[in-house]
């Protein structure tokens, strides 16, 4: 399961205790629950200024609720972020349903949370998330119209990964033009870690745009794979020697955290741009990767394909106009690396500026009454 929702250093991973929730102010948070079904579930809204709010569902055993709430209240910020940087006419939310989706999931409870959807009037719109799939929404569906991420076989986009991949490879793009003057990957060493569903994906634009690849995965089966299709792809044992090879650009598509202290100053390559959320360890990273002059596309913005495809259900599913509005990642990277430069700040504070001016100049025209 490909998660679309999270992002960059505002995602906090499924928390594991009580985090401190960040002290921002949400519109709405509204706690759900059904003892027959068993559903305890936290929605989290932050902002609709520029429309309802999109996240996805996240099915997680919490320790506690207040770890669920400190969750849910990250990840729905964050939410608002990434769809304002994407161009979608849609804010920020996000919901947690605690407990094991292996033992807990069942018809009555995803039934009794479409209810609770369903009685926000639109909104909020949900989608999958971790512990959840395209076929639970078509069970929370049938009692809300307001969940998007289906099946194909009921209206839905399908995998997500498709756009997720192909968004992360229009962020490179605009990297490359940024550091190397030419949007062409032809010619540059990349490296892979991660060869999962977008990860794989992610070496097919690259083998095709003419690019070396280097790639490397914890499963064999996944490195095979690849091989299979790509004779030429380089495959090397570990993120250590992934990270410490010599490339042009590294793609974190695996688990997050994979810059740190440690690892930062034996990177050879210019350019970190990947599909992983929360690729930094921590926020002084991407100052760090500045001082070495390599320069870090924000993963919320390159990785926004799969919520881009998953949105465009909400006015009936088109693969080519989702195709045509992930293509735009191209010249939002662009854009975000000359603020940057501009303003003389990371690109993930000139992306977190940009997100922030969508949602106010565009918000704010909420103001004009229109009348009912």
């Amino acid at each position: 399961m490909t998660d679309v929702f999270g992002l960059s250093h505002k995602d906090a991973s499924p928390a594991k205790d009580a985090t401190p929730i960040q002290p921002v102010k949400h519109e709405q948070v509204v706690f759900c629950s059904d003892e027959r079904s068993g559903l305890n579930a936290i929605i989290a809204i932050y902002s609709t200024a520029l429309g309802p709010g999109l996240g996805g569902t996240r099915f997680y055993p919490y320790e506690s609720e207040q770890a669920a709430l400190a969750d849910v209240l990250n990840l729905s910020r964050a939410m608002a972020y990434k769809n304002a940087l994407a161009g979608l006419d849609l804010g920020g939310a996000k919901a947690v349903i605690i407990g094991d989706p292996a033992a807990c999931k069942s018809e009555a409870l995803l039934r009794a949370y479409g209810r609770f959807i369903q009685s926000l009037g639109g909104r909020y719109y949900t989608a999958c998330d971790v512990g959840t799939y395209a076929e639970d929404m078509d069970i929370v569906a049938r009692e809300s119209s307001y969940v998007v991420g289906r099946t194909p076989e009921h209206g839905g986009a399908g995998d997500s990964s498709i756009l997720t991949s192909f968004g992360v490879f229009q962020g490179m793009r605009a990297a490359t033009e940024h550091v190397y003057g030419t949007s062409s990957l032809n010619g540059r060493r990349v490296g892979v870690e991660g060869l999962g569903k977008v990860g794989h994906r992610l070496v097919d634009h690259l083998v095709e745009d003419g690019a070396e690849v280097v790639v490397c995965d914890v499963s064999e089966q996944a490195v095979e794979r690849v091989r299979q299709r790509h004779p030429s792809v380089e495959v090397v044992a570990d993120t250590a020697a992934l990270t410490a090879a010599d490339i042009d650009v590294y793609a974190p598509c695996a688990l997050g955290g994979s810059l740190d202290d440690a690892t930062v100053p034996q990177l050879k390559a210019k350019i970190v741009c990947g599909a992983a959320n929360n690729q930094l360890a921590h926020p002084d990273v991407e100052k760090q990767l500045a001082e070495r002059g390599i320069l870090y596309a924000p993963d919320y913005l390159v990785n926004s394909g799969g919520v881009i495809q998953v949105a465009d259900e909400i006015e009936g599913f088109d693969m080519a106009r989702a195709r045509a509005r992930a293509a735009r990642i191209f010249d939002t990277t662009l854009k975000i690396f000359e603020m940057a430069d501009v303003e003389g700040v990371p690109p993930g504070a000139a992306a977190d500026r940009l997100a922030e001016r969508r949602m106010s100049e565009v918000g704010r025209l909420r103001g004009i009454w229109l009348g009912r």
